[in-house]
């Protein structure tokens, strides 16, 4: 089922923030003070090309240098990329074959405005730690 939803995904609304991640990504990859945003966009958009199957857990180990570098994320790219998952997912919530794909799309923005601090995992990979 996973399948099926990322492949409708990838055609709806996917590829299309994948781009916008991987756009943000080069902007902010311009200065070496922006290298490790850059990245951060550049894991983003690989988890926004295929959602579902991934989640996000935090990071124990994140500590204040997290915080500062998401203040400084939300303020040069975070917000921007969590408006055009807000929009997006509220177009796709209009059908009801798309409201998965909404719920997708707002499950992404707590990473899309504080990526730091948190890793990508696969969903099955999430509570096995613990």
């Amino acid at each position: 089922m996973k399948t099926i939803l990322n492949i409708i995904w990838l055609v709806l609304s996917g590829f299309w923030l994948f781009l916008g991640y991987m756009l943000a990504g080069l902007l902010l990859c311009v200065t070496i003070i922006g290298i490790p945003f850059g990245v951060a966009a550049f894991r983003i958009g690989r988890y926004a090309l295929w959602p579902f199957g991934y989640t996000t857990v935090d990071r124990r180990d994140a500590g204040s240098p997290s915080f500062v570098a998401n203040v400084l994320w939300v303020i040069l790219a975070g917000w921007w990329l969590a408006l055009g998952h807000i929009f997006t997912g509220l177009a796709l919530c209009v059908t009801i074959i798309g409201i998965p794909l909404g719920i997708a799309n707002f499950k992404l923005i707590p990473v899309s405005l504080l990526p730091f601090g948190r890793d990508i995992v696969r969903t099955d990979e999430a509570f096995a730690g613990w």
